[in-house]
């Protein structure tokens, strides 16, 4: 374990949720709360390099979603979207959050869509503040896997969970990075220590199930973005093979009312990781205008 990823786990606590341990780590005393979701197969960690700047402005709270990272990950749950989102909301709760900002990721935007679906129906007890998407699929017919993912998700899933050597994980998930913004070893070290923490290898087939349900609750959630009414930002990395440059053709022409897009030429799937600097500089002027 690097350095860096040792100070992010001492520096977090846990919270218990139905019985399951929820790894948590908080940064800054700002009197508004921003809730950071990560994607697959990653975790709370890819924000270690702008969670301190945020905290300046806010109180910073991410959170490793069940099954990721340092979180438990147990064996006998199904870790459907509905789960992942029901588990939110928990915590949520018993960290007493009334009102907060909401920046995801990847398979976190997927939470927040069916967020934003059970809003519209009166579910969640906290308000929503604004909203800041980076790189993730908002449509199934956009959404461009890549090979493991898609052997993951077949019927020989479970055994290349289990079995994947950590030359194979690190490979592919290189590839969803920009050209000139790949991670270093440690990096890369870093994220499949995440990913086989307490187990993880043996559930990794369950957790890819989300790729799924976009298609089974494409309607539900694709409406939900429609129903966005609270100051809304997109930061994407142009040359992300999963979700990149097409994704936000196809919103544009999918959700015409949302306009604030910003694209970054270079940039892959994570943003946050390959071009800190630029994502806080969008991000601090979005704050900054989200009360115009």
């Amino acid at each position: 374990m690097s350095e860096g990823l040792d100070k992010w786990r001492t520096g977090g606590s846990y919270e218990n949720v139905d019985g399951r341990d929820i790894f948590v780590r908080r940064e800054g005393r700002g009197e508004e709360f921003l809730l950071c979701l990560h994607g697959f197969p990653t975790a709370s960690f890819d924000y270690h390099k702008i969670s301190d700047e945020l905290g300046k402005e806010f109180n910073v709270v991410a959170f490793d979603m069940i099954g990721y990272g340092f979180s438990a990950k147990p064996n006998d749950l199904r870790y459907t979207t509905f789960d992942q989102m029901d588990a939110l909301e928990k915590l949520i709760a018993k960290l007493g959050l009334a009102r907060l900002h909401v920046l995801s990721h990847d398979y976190g935007n997927t939470i927040i869509q069916e967020l934003l679906a059970r809003r519209s129906e009166g579910k969640p007890s906290f308000e929503i503040r604004s909203i800041c998407f980076l790189n993730g699929a908002l449509f199934p017919e956009t959404h461009r896997p890549i090979l493991a993912q898609k052997i993951l998700i077949g019927p020989l899933g479970a055994l290349f969970g289990r079995f994947i050597p950590d030359s194979v994980f690190k490979k592919n998930l290189a590839k969803v990075f920009g050209p000139d913004t790949k991670p270093s070893e440690e990096e890369l070290n870093d994220h499949i220590e995440l990913f086989k923490f307490n187990g993880g290898k043996r559930i990794a087939h369950r957790l890819i199930r989300y790729m799924l349900e976009r298609q089974v609750f494409r309607e539900r959630w694709v409406d939900a973005l429609h129903r966005i009414d609270v100051p809304f930002l997109m930061i994407n990395g142009s040359a992300d093979p999963v979700s990149g440059q097409h994704l936000v053709e196809r919103f544009r022409e999918s959700v015409p009312e949302q306009k604030n897009i910003v694209e970054l030429a270079g940039i892959g799937h994570f943003p946050h990781l390959e071009a800190p600097a630029a994502v806080l500089r969008e991000l601090s002027k979005f704050y900054g205008d989200r009360s115009a």
